[in-house]
C-alpha cells in the first residue's frame, strides 16, 4: 500500500467531529499520511452546528465520550450528567489540542467530489477551494445526523422575521426577549428548544407535526464523589459496554412485560420514570420493541403521565403519542417539556388537526388563521445516515455515482463499504448499528476496524479492497430480516427515511445489537476479510472471498 508518489496520501478523512477526530488519531498513530477536511471553521462536527438554546446530548457523559485514552477519561471533569453542546465543544477541542489533531484538518473546506481512479487505485478528491487531493483511501466521517432537512412549506422565503434551523444555528447570540417565537417540529431538538425558550420570550407557539414520547432526563450536576465512583469502575464499564446491545453498560432484559402483573409493571415503569435515561423503558422488559401488547403497556403509562402533568385535557390529548409503538421513533428526554404547556404564554398547534397552509411575512397561516411571529425556528430534522454522503459527488467503478447506486435504498456490507466503490470506508454507515447504539462507542469500533484493515492491507501489499456484491446483498437482507422481527417498521421514522420526500423507505440501521455486530466485524477480519475483494499491488490478482453472513 505504498503510494506511487509523494503527492498521494494514504487517506482523506471528511469531518472533524467525534468520528473525524478519532479517525485522524488512529490513522496517524498507525503511520498513515492523511488529510482531513472540515466545512466549518472549527472542531466539533454535529456539535459545531447544533448550538441552539437547550442543545445537549441524550446519553450520559460517561458513555458519550471517547474510551481510547484512560488519561483523557481521568482528566476531564464533566459538569453534568448530560453535557450541553457548549460543553461537548470544549471537550472535543480539548481532545484535538491534547493529541495535536488540528494540524491535520483543513477548515472552511467542503469536499465537493470524490472520483475513484481504477487504473491507479486512488481517490481524486475535489474541495471547495478548487484544489484536488489524491489518496489511496477515502474515509467520510460525516456523521449520521449532519445534514439539516428544510421544511416543505410554501412561502418560507417570504417570512420577514428571523428564521433559523436548529441544525445550522448561528454562532452569534439570538435575542428572544419580548418576541413571538414559533417552533416547527417536536423531535429531540424541538423538545430542547421549547423547554429552553418557554418563559424567555413574549410568546411561544409550538407547531407539532407528530406527538412524541418524552421521558424525564433527570439531568443533574456531577459532584467530585460521583465522578470518582465512575472512574473507579471506568475500565470495567467500558469493557461491558462493548459487548451489549446498545453499547452501554446495561444488560438487555429477557423477561416479558406480559408475564409481569400490572402492579409489577407499574413499579418498574415508575422507577424508570424517576431514574430515567434514553433507554430506560426499553430496558425494563425484553419484548418492549417486539410485542405490540407489551409495548402498549409502556405507551399507556407515558400517556398517563402526560395526562397527570398537563392541566388542560384537550391539550394533553394532543400531546399523547398514538399511531406508532413506543421506541420505534427515537424517544426524547425532557424534564420540563410537558409542564411547558401549562403556561399562558405557550400555545400548542396540532398540525394533524390544524395544518399549515403557508408562511407569510407576518408568520404562519394555518387553516384556522394567522399566527403572528417575530422568530421562526425549524426543528425539522435531518437527512439521516445517507444525506452527507450523497451530497458529495462520489463516483466509483465505471464512473457510477453513489446517488445512482443508492437510488433504491442505501446498501453496504457491514455498514463499512459499498460495492463498486473500492477503498471507500463509511463510518457508522447504513447497515451498521449507528444511531441505535451509543454513537461514541460505534464510532470507535468502526474506526478501529478500518484502521486495522488498512494496516493489514499494507502488510499484505494489497492496494484495493471492495465489498463483494453478493455479500452486500446478503448483509442488507439480514438487516431487513432482523428489523422485521421488531415493531420498528410500524413507524414512519427517519430510520427509514420517511421524513425526506422522495427518499426510498428502507430501514437503514442494523438492529442486531452493538456487541453482536462488533463480533461479526472482528470475525470477518480474523478470517481474512470474508465478503471483501482484495487486489494485490504486485500481481493485480483479485482474491474474491465469499461472505460469511
Amino acid at each position: 500500500m505504498n503510494p506511487h508518489s509523494n503527492d498521494v496520501l494514504d487517506a482523506v478523512v471528511v469531518g472533524a467531529g467525534f468520528a473525524g477526530l478519532y479517525a485522524i488519531k488512529r490513522l496517524t498513530d498507525a503511520g498513515f499520511r492523511i488529510q482531513a477536511f472540515e466545512s466549518g471553521d472549527g472542531i466539533g462536527g454535529t456539535w459545531y452546528w447544533n448550538r441552539y438554546p437547550g442543545a445537549r446530548v441524550d446519553l450520559e457523559c460517561w458513555d458519550y465520550s471517547y474510551s481510547f485514552s484512560p488519561e483523557l477519561q481521568d482528566e476531564w471533569d464533566w459538569p453534568e450528567r448530560y453535557p450541553t453542546s457548549a460543553e461537548l465543544m470544549r471537550y472535543l477541542n480539548h481532545v484535538a489540542d491534547r493529541f495535536d489533531l488540528r494540524r491535520h484538518v483543513r477548515f472552511n473546506t467542503k469536499v465537493e467530489a470524490a472520483e475513484f481512479d481504477e487504473q491507479r487505485n486512488i481517490w481524486r478528491v475535489t474541495t471547495s477551494d478548487g484544489k484536488v487531493t489524491h489518496a489511496r483511501f477515502f474515509v467520510p466521517a460525516t456523521g449520521v445526523l449532519s445534514v439539516p432537512k428544510p421544511p416543505e412549506i410554501p412561502g418560507i422565503g417570504t417570512f420577514a422575521g428571523e428564521s433559523h434551523h436548529t441544525g445550522r444555528w448561528p454562532h452569534h447570540e439570538v435575542n428572544f426577549e419580548g418576541k413571538r417565537v414559533g417552533v416547527i417540529g417536536t423531535g429531540s431538538s424541538g423538545i430542547q428548544v421549547i423547554q429552553a425558550l418557554a418563559g424567555e420570550c413574549r410568546h411561544l407557539t409550538v407547531f407539532q407535526r407528530t406527538a412524541v414520547y418524552v421521558v424525564p432526563a433527570k439531568n443533574h450536576p456531577l459532584t467530585p464523589e460521583m465522578r470518582a465512583r465512575v472512574r473507579a469502575i471506568y475500565a470495567e464499564r467500558r469493557a461491558v459496554s462493548r459487548l451489549t446491545r446498545f453499547g452501554i453498560a446495561v444488560p438487555f432484559p429477557v423477561e416479558s412485560a406480559l408475564d409481569a402483573t400490572p402492579q409489577e409493571r407499574l413499579k418498574k415503569y415508575e422507577n424508570a420514570w424517576e431514574n430515567s435515561q434514553l433507554l430506560g423503558f426499553r430496558m425494563c422488559y425484553g419484548d418492549i420493541l417486539s410485542n405490540e401488547a407489551a409495548n402498549e403497556t409502556v405507551a399507556e403509562f407515558i400517556r398517563g403521565k402526560i395526562g397527570e402533568t398537563v392541566k388542560d385535557p384537550q391539550v394533553a390529548a394532543k400531546l399523547m403519542p398514538r399511531g406508532f409503538p413506543f421506541g420505534t421513533k427515537r424517544p426524547c428526554l425532557g424534564d420540563t417539556y410537558y409542564g411547558v404547556y401549562n403556561r399562558a404564554d405557550v400555545t400548542l398547534v396540532d398540525l394533524k388537526q390544524t395544518p399549515i397552509d403557508r408562511v407569510v411575512p407576518e408568520g404562519i397561516v394555518t387553516n384556522q388563521g394567522l399566527h403572528e411571529l417575530d422568530v421562526l425556528i425549524y426543528a425539522t430534522g435531518y437527512d439521516a445516515l445517507t444525506g452527507a454522503l450523497t451530497r458529495i459527488d462520489v463516483r466509483g467503478i465505471d464512473g457510477r455515482t453513489l446517488t445512482d447506486k443508492w437510488s433504491g435504498g442505501a446498501k453496504t456490507y457491514l455498514g463499512l463499504m459499498t460495492s463498486g466503490f473500492p477503498n471507500l470506508f463509511t463510518v457508522t454507515g447504513p447497515g451498521s448499528p449507528g444511531p441505535l447504539a451509543n454513537m461514541s462507542m460505534s464510532i470507535e469500533q468502526h474506526v478501529d476496524w478500518i484502521t486495522r484493515c488498512m494496516i493489514d492491507l499494507r502488510k499484505l501489499g494489497v492496494e484495493r479492497i471492495d465489498a463483494d456484491a453478493q455479500a452486500e446483498e446478503d448483509w442488507m437482507q439480514h438487516v431487513q430480516e432482523v428489523v422485521a422481527k421488531t415493531l420498528y417498521l410500524k413507524a414512519n421514522s427517519w430510520y427509514v427515511g420517511a421524513n425526506v420526500p422522495g427518499k426510498p423507505h428502507v430501514f437503514l440501521p442494523y438492529l442486531g445489537g452493538h456487541g453482536t455486530y462488533r463480533k461479526k466485524c472482528d470475525d470477518v477480519a480474523a478470517a481474512g476479510y470474508t465478503g471483501f475483494l482484495l487486489s494485490r499491488a504486485s500481481t493485480r490478482e483479485t482474491d474474491a472471498r465469499s461472505a460469511m453472513v
